[in-house]
């Protein structure tokens, strides 16, 4: 059995609601030397509030950046708009051997993500 390529995966949880993030709107971006980001991929969560994998390429080593946007989920889901427009998590990738997961827990007023598993 092939072992599955390595990559950058999310899942947003709506603590509001109780229920995962369904079409939330999550870009995966990468720094290149010069610091500039580079965009990798656009996703929308399922219906699970998941995105499994946002790489399309292979995994390198480096700097990253997942921008979450609250804002057009929430204006999509026709709730009032939360104090939080956006969110961009920036972790490192060492080892491109391995996946990295990167969760988010959204409240109008908080956010918190973590390194997953």
């Amino acid at each position: 059995m092939a072992k599955a390529r390595p990559t950058i995966s999310t899942h947003v949880l709506d603590l509001e609601t109780g229920a995962p993030a369904a079409s939330f709107p999550v870009a995966l971006f990468r720094l290149g030397e010069d610091g500039q980001p580079e965009l990798l991929a656009e996703a929308e969560t399922d219906g699970d509030g998941r995105v499994s994998s946002l790489l399309e390429g292979e995994l390198l080593p480096g700097s990253y950046q997942l921008i979450f946007d609250m804002a057009a989920y929430l204006e999509e889901a026709d709730r009032d708009p939360g104090f939080f427009e956006n969110m961009a998590v920036g972790f490192r990738v060492d080892d491109p051997g391995r996946s990295y997961h990167v969760p988010l827990l959204l409240t109008p007023f908080g956010l918190s993500t973590y390194r997953g598993s």
